[in-house]
């Protein structure tokens, strides 16, 4: 375990109001059968992880909202994280204004798709080489990341290339208008609706899986191989799982609620997003 999540744990005053931490692999992806998505859970204590089967063949943004619907409406208190930006770099808007905006603009297409939003966009780079004078400054969320050399998360802006997020942000951002407008009386969007949520409420935070695999202490590699996996989980106080067989989507998002209960009881990493307009992620310390 590292000197970080041990001390999380030690000092653990906010994870025992959770009933079950959930962590989710995120797609922005158009194309039909598309297999970016994955979803894991695992209770309080030490248990392994556990991946959530598809309703169907393979996860659908869709079908994630309807599924994490249905648990909100159980009598439980989740901490949910998902692996997309909650908001753009210097927006300016209260983030609920533009989710609403994406979901508005991006409403003729189906699955929660936000692709549409960024079109005729300059902020965004969407084909071709790098537009000349084309922005990429970060949020303060991700520069802290880079900073305290816990990954290096990209901007929303960027549309294009293998390690562009900002598809699966602006999807995202479809699906947290879909929760603030539905389901606010369940659910908390952490850091906008208030530090941890005290009110009862589960709480669903941005999150970047990479920052739990580096505190595991597997750098950049991603996670194919059941010892890896497993090595990463130990040292996030968490008992490995028995079989292989997956990919690094579902790895990812196995990860992630693991890392989710190890430092939700770290009281300065929910203070760390207070204050924030334009969001921040969970696991990532305020810099000095």
């Amino acid at each position: 375990m590292s000197d970080g999540v041990a001390a999380a744990g030690a000092q653990n005053t906010l994870d025992s109001e959770f009933d079950g931490y959930v962590g989710i692999d995120w797609s922005g992806a158009a194309q039909a059968g598309y297999a970016g998505v994955a979803v894991a859970r695992c209770g309080p204590g030490r248990h392994a992880p556990q991946l959530i089967r598809a309703p169907g063949k393979t996860w659908t943004r869709s079908a994630v909202l309807d599924w994490l619907l249905a648990e909100l409406a159980r009598p439980q208190r989740l901490l949910i994280g998902f692996d997309f930006a909650f908001a753009l770099p210097g927006d300016g808007r209260p983030a609920p204004q533009l989710w609403a905006e994406v979901e508005t603009r991006c409403a003729a297409d189906g699955d929660l798709l936000g692709r549409a939003y960024a079109e005729n966009d300059r902020r965004f780079w969407t084909a071709g080489p790098r537009p000349a004078g084309w922005n990429e400054t970060p949020r303060a969320a991700e520069a802290a990341c880079r900073a305290a050399d816990l990954g290096n998360p990209q901007t929303p802006f960027q549309l294009i290339g293998a390690k562009q997020v900002g598809k699966g942000a602006l999807a995202g951002m479809r699906l947290l208008h879909r929760l603030d407008r539905d389901a606010r009386d369940r659910v908390a969007i952490w850091p906008f609706d208030g530090a941890a949520g005290h009110d009862r409420r589960s709480v669903v935070s941005e999150i970047y899986p990479r920052l739990f695999i580096r505190q595991g202490g597997l750098g950049n590699a991603k996670l194919r191989d059941l010892d890896d996996l497993n090595a990463v989980l130990n040292r996030l106080n968490s008992i490995g799982i028995t079989r292989g067989g997956f990919d690094d989507h579902e790895a990812d998002a196995l990860v992630t609620a693991a890392g989710l209960r190890a430092t939700a009881g770290d009281a300065a990493l929910w203070a760390a997003g207070t204050g924030e307009p334009e969001g921040w992620i969970f696991g990532v310390p305020k810099p000095a």
